[in-house]
């Protein structure tokens, strides 16, 4: 089990970060709140997990251990694969995720896509007794790299389509958050990705 990588991160989109391990290339599929915290050419440490199957092995990273054990919890639950799972951690960082699930929240879990009312409840039945492990939302830093032009429409627009919006919300998301862009030419992906999520979980 890879369990987390230390190194340069060479690449950055809205979905995943590249790291460079003395010259071995790591892709690894980040949240939002993950891509947000890194900055091309600087050393990170990803917290990662990586999913095996048949015909894959998918390297899963994040900046906390907690959003990284959430993801894991959360795939622990009947049904929840791990596009979900991450959709999950995406929308709702650890600290909501407890919350959310010791309260019964059914209303904030199902802001994430894919998971409906029945799928909130077996959530909240199977992982009530485990989600106290789960410790507090991560510490973000302000920016990421910048990025070309209009890139980030579309980088922002896929990765909210991978999360599992459809593409008119996605890109609906996409002009709610084009002010921010507008405001600050060198906002970060992941900040852009967040505010999205922001505004399709209302």
């Amino acid at each position: 089990m890879i369990a987390q990588l230390t190194g340069t991160v060479i690449a950055v989109s809205g979905t995943w970060v590249v790291l460079d391990l003395s010259g071995l290339g790591v892709r690894a599929l980040c949240t939002p709140a993950t891509v947000a915290s890194v900055r091309v050419g600087e050393p990170t440490t990803l917290h990662t997990s990586l999913v095996v199957r048949e015909d894959s092995l998918t390297l899963y990273g994040f900046t906390s251990p907690d959003e990284r054990d959430a993801f894991e919890l959360v795939q622990s639950a009947s049904g929840i694969g791990p596009k979900i799972a991450q959709a999950v951690v995406s929308v709702l960082p650890p600290e909501e995720l407890r919350v959310a699930i010791s309260q019964g929240n059914v209303a904030a879990l199902t802001r994430v896509p894919g998971i409906g009312p029945k799928g909130a409840q077996k959530m909240i039945i199977e992982l009530k007794d485990r989600v106290n492990a789960l410790g507090a939302v991560p510490n973000l830093s302000a920016g990421a790299a910048s990025l070309p032009a209009e890139d980030w429409r579309e980088q922002v627009a896929s990765g909210l389509e991978s999360l599992g919006w459809g593409g008119k919300d996605a890109h609906a998301a996409v002009e709610r958050v084009a002010h921010l862009r507008e405001e600050d030419p060198a906002v970060g992906i992941g900040d852009l990705m967040r505010a999205a999520l922001k505004s399709l979980a209302r």
